[in-house]
């Protein structure tokens, strides 16, 4: 169970975008592949199939965190009101929301 925090922890500090994180992305793949946790394993190998976008994640200021939460938002509201009203209804809702 320690082990598993300290890679958590130390995974932590990569999510702070920095021009260093590379590097430090690379170092905690070879670490957490050294722990015994095959659950870490799984993500490391995930981060490692794509590093493009991981190192863009990692390194760059900007992101589309908001237009992935209203894409989630405007998802829910329309699953609430499938088969029950028209399109109109489901335009209102999405505009008040």
């Amino acid at each position: 169970m320690t082990a598993l925090a300290k890679v958590v922890r130390s995974f932590t500090a990569l999510l702070v975008p920095h021009r260093d994180n590379p590097a430090r992305s690379a170092a905690w793949t070879t670490a957490a592949r050294k722990a015994d946790l095959p659950h870490v394993h799984s993500f490391a190998r995930g981060i490692d199939q794509d590093i493009d976008a991981v190192t863009a994640a990692i390194t760059l200021e900007h992101h589309n965190g908001r237009t992935e939460g209203m894409n989630t938002k405007t998802k829910l509201i329309k699953r609430q009101m499938y088969g029950r009203a028209g399109f109109a209804l489901l335009r209102h809702r999405i505009l008040l929301g």
